[in-house]
């Protein structure tokens, strides 16, 4: 569900008219609802509050403080990848013991941010990652509370890219080979074992991978029980899906969560989650506006002014947004199929093939849907394009919560050596 609606003839974000918002920011923007922001994270924390772990917000998937500083006020954590994310956390008002810090590549200066700040657990994919974390916290005095990610060899999720639950993938430890690295975290004095965690990847539609996942965690929890290692917390990670296209059928957050409770409910352990697509993807739009239609000798382009550099993923992924006209169309009106593309010098600059859409013309507005995730947070300033603006809404009212750079912002971090002056 969301809360982006036409009405009177025109699209709405909540109760304000996206081509208002246009008019005052400029096009591209993205625009972020805070109704569903609220509604998505409130369906999927009351699914999973009987099992008294965290609902941590997995910031990669949309880095912005005021979106954020919402989830944080409704009692999210944060699931953060880098130090960076990290300060962003705190930044938007995210207490410390509600963080967890995952990834395969931590540094050592990451590692003592996290334990400086006392962070919630900090999630170890690594035997040598392991040691380093140990010897950081000795050095700092403290114990480092932890959990080690297991690959259980389960594949899931949109695309090969975005797969992190198999055994050719970087992440995590092998489940095979965790109960080895378990003892020897054990004897780790810098570590507190806490844990167990599992990510096997993002926007699965299916819940089977993850009781296939579930049900290895299951098995490693009674093993190291057996051990004589008692771990306390179990983290799910992510990657249930959210739906790209009309139709797509993708299981509520109660079906997931009646699947953590027949496989992992009565191990007594506490169980976090770390959604963000899920939270986020469709709480947002692209909006951008048509600058030319341009008749090619086989197809139809609509060349718009978002590109490739504002929302990769279609790209990278070769992945679905469904767009939308800012006025409403007319009912039965009939369709016309455009390749809709970018202004950037690539052919990958493409955000749809063929796709039936109402007559457009220059200056007409559309809206790339499910563009809360994964869209502001990857872009970048190829071609020298500035970053888009991100406005959020809530009601009737609307804010500019990153304003689009200037071009002596965008040169700021650089500089000319002496011999070229």
């Amino acid at each position: 569900m969301h809360h982006f609606h036409y009405r009177n003839g025109r699209l709405y974000a909540e109760d304000v008219a996206i081509d208002d918002i246009v008019q005052a920011v400029g096009s591209p923007v993205y625009i972020y609802s805070t109704a569903t922001l609220t509604r998505h994270f409130q369906v999927f924390a009351d699914s999973l509050k009987e099992f008294g772990g965290l609902v941590c917000f997995a910031v990669k998937s949309n880095g912005n403080t005021a979106v954020i500083r919402t989830l944080a006020r409704l009692g999210a954590g944060a699931d953060v990848v880098s130090g960076g994310e990290l300060m962003v956390a705190r930044a938007a008002g995210v207490p410390a013991e509600r963080i967890i810090f995952s990834g395969v590549g931590k540094t050592r200066a990451e590692m003592e941010l996290a334990l400086d700040e006392g962070i919630h657990q900090i999630n170890v994919e690594s035997v040598p990652e392991l040691d380093l974390l140990n010897e950081v916290a000795l050095a700092r005095g403290v114990k480092a509370p932890v959990a080690l990610r297991v690959n259980p060899d389960v594949g899931a999720g949109g695309h090969a890219k975005i797969t992190t639950g198999k055994k050719e993938n970087k992440f995590g430890i092998d489940w095979t080979a965790a109960p080895a690295a378990y003892r020897h975290a054990c004897s780790l004095p810098g570590l507190d074992v806490k844990g167990v965690a599992v990510h096997i990847g993002s926007q699965i539609a299916d819940l089977q991978p993850f009781e296939d996942a579930f049900l290895r965690v299951r098995d490693l929890v009674l093993m190291l029980r057996a051990d004589g290692i008692s771990l306390s917390r179990i983290d799910l990670g992510g990657g249930l899906g959210v739906p790209y296209e009309d139709g797509n059928d993708i299981p509520p957050p109660p079906e997931y969560a009646a699947i953590v409770r027949s496989t992992l409910g009565d191990l007594g352990c506490s169980i976090s989650a770390e959604p963000g697509r899920l939270i986020a993807g469709n709480a947002g739009l692209l909006v951008s506006e048509v600058m030319f239609i341009k008749e090619g000798s086989t197809r139809t382009f609509a060349i718009v002014d978002a590109a490739m550099n504002d929302l990769v993923r279609p790209a990278m992924y070769e992945a679905f947004h469904g767009i939308i006209p800012v006025a409403e169309p007319v009912p039965g009106e009939a369709t016309i199929d455009y390749d809709v593309v970018g202004p950037v010098c690539e052919t990958g600059d493409t955000f749809a093939k063929q796709r039936p859409l109402p007559p457009l013309k220059a200056g007409d507005l559309i809206a790339f849907k499910t563009a809360g995730a994964y869209g502001a947070t990857m872009s970048s300033q190829y071609n020298a394009r500035p970053l888009v603006p991100e406005v959020l809404v809530d009601g009737n009212r609307f804010a500019v919560v990153r304003r689009r750079p200037t071009f002596e912002e965008m040169r700021a971090l650089e500089q000319v050596p002496e011999w070229l002056a």
